[in-house]
């Protein structure tokens, strides 16, 4: 199976919502992701949009924000006793990292995800 093959399987945001809980457990790693996550979204903004609203200035912004944010998520996810699965290829990498950001980390906000892990996390201290 190609990597593009990969990405056409039905499921990617169901497969990634199931596995979130297991691999954002620390509550190191949420404080990252939901101060982290905000950044890449506007960055992403940014580096879409800027170039009409403020000139192309904006574009390595953007850029750089968005490296950024998932270069501190990956610092995170290390401090993790399940570390998130591993990527099949580069176009899974892309898939995974914009589903997560705008799709996935807000859901799992939303649905009290984020709430329940923040909660346990205090219980059992860093992992």
């Amino acid at each position: 199976m190609t990597a593009t093959d990969r990405l056409r399987e039905p499921g990617l945001l169901t497969r990634q919502f199931a596995s979130y809980p297991h691999a954002h457990r620390d509550r190191r790693n949420l404080t990252i992701h939901v101060t982290t996550q905000p950044l890449f979204v506007s960055s992403l903004a940014a580096a879409l949009a800027g170039p009409w609203i403020v000139g192309w200035v904006a574009v390595p912004f953007g850029v750089f924000g968005m490296v950024l944010a998932m270069a501190l998520q990956g610092r995170g996810h290390r401090l993790e006793a399940r570390p998130p699965d591993p990527f099949r290829g580069p176009l899974d990498v892309v898939a995974r990292i914009f589903a997560e950001q705008l799709v996935t980390f807000p859901r799992y906000v939303l649905t009290g995800g984020f709430a329940r892990a923040w909660r346990e996390s205090a219980k059992k201290g860093p992992t």
